[in-house]
């Protein structure tokens, strides 16, 4: 019998529509996945309000998800039909240089499932076997979506190789910027300082392991910064919101060398920062996105993170419209929400 597959895409900014399709046969290494839960990213925000600078409308979304297998092709010996799991939906070309040397999050033609292809807030998905993890017993579904995001912490957190003993500074405290204080914690870092605008929010990073948070406006991160640490600012830097002022900061409360890493999506395409802090305290800035075989570091890493803390609403898929203006109402207190078809 035909599968039918109902996707929940942005049609225009602030629309949410359903279109439906035909589940297509899977291929040899592929494998069909019936969606059990699908938490809501900052970047599906982003195409939510039409300001996704890579995601031009209308486009599917969710890709933050975990589910059942439901067939798998001849191929395919990783899972089999039953086991729960959860996608890395990265989609990489394995042909270019940097997918040939295994940094395939360098890949010249990355994308990902939601942009080309189909999104997970839907019933089912077709993903490649190597990009399908099967999800530990000890945690549900729901916890299971998460592991996608933790995954982005974790090579945002890799790549700023936090050491024993550093400071950080965590400016978002957002999901992201949560998942990147608890990973800061288990590599060692000694004083990390979160930055947000919700004092609930700030609340759960002290659970995830923040030694100092600073509530904005009312409080200024870049003052804080500079008299926590006597004036010499801090090792490291985070940047989880997207925003002109936030990237400014991120550099600003380092120390000379320091590094900066940016995660953040901008939904400005240029943006004014202050150049001649580069000479002067010879800082470091990089990106991060996505990520490169991180899924099974985010998996063990998830054995002392409190995934369940994160999620603070559930909706149905039918609801997609109002689970997404829940994230963004200020007073909401979302941090996770959760679509289940």
């Amino acid at each position: 019998m035909q599968r039918k597959n109902r996707l929940g895409r942005v049609v225009e900014p602030y629309k949410v529509d359903f279109i439906e399709r035909d589940v297509p046969p899977i291929k040899d290494d592929e494998v069909l996945i019936e969606i059990k839960a699908c938490a809501i990213c900052g970047s599906d925000l982003h195409i939510f309000k039409g300001k996704h600078p890579s995601a031009p409308l209308p486009v599917t979304i969710g890709h933050e998800l975990s589910g059942v297998v439901l067939e798998t092709g001849g191929s395919v010996t990783k899972v089999k039909r039953g086991d729960r799991v959860t996608v890395e939906p990265c989609i990489v070309c394995g042909k270019c240089p940097a997918c040939r040397q295994g940094n395939y999050s360098f890949c010249e033609t990355i994308s990902f499932t939601y942009r080309n292809g189909d999104g997970a807030m839907a019933n089912y998905i077709v993903i490649k076997e190597p990009y399908v993890y099967t999800l530990p017993d000890r945690l549900s579904f729901e916890e299971g979506s998460l592991i996608e995001p933790l995954a982005v912490a974790t090579h945002a957190v890799r790549r700023a190789d936090i050491k024993l003993g550093e400071t950080v500074a965590v400016i978002g405290a957002g999901a992201i910027g949560l998942l990147v204080t608890a990973l800061c914690r288990q590599c060692g870092a000694s004083d990390i300082v979160v930055c947000d605008a919700s004092a609930e929010r700030l609340k759960a990073a002290v659970d995830f392991g923040a030694t100092e948070t600073v509530l904005v406006p009312s409080d200024n991160i870049v003052d804080f910064i500079a008299k926590y640490t006597d004036g010499r600012g801090v090792d490291k830097s985070f940047e989880c919101v997207g925003r002109e002022e936030t990237f400014v900061q991120a550099m600003t409360v380092l120390k000379k060398n320091g590094l900066a890493t940016i995660i953040g999506i901008f939904e400005q395409p240029q943006i004014s920062i202050p150049a001649a802090r580069f000479i002067t305290h010879e800082i470091r800035v990089q990106g991060a996105q996505g990520y490169c075989f991180d899924f099974p570091v985010a998996l063990k890493a998830s054995e002392n993170i409190d995934l369940k803390r994160l999620i603070t609403h559930e909706f149905p898929l039918d609801e997609l419209q109002q689970a997404l203006e829940a994230c963004l109402d200020r007073n909401s207190g979302a941090i996770k929400v959760i679509v289940k078809p």
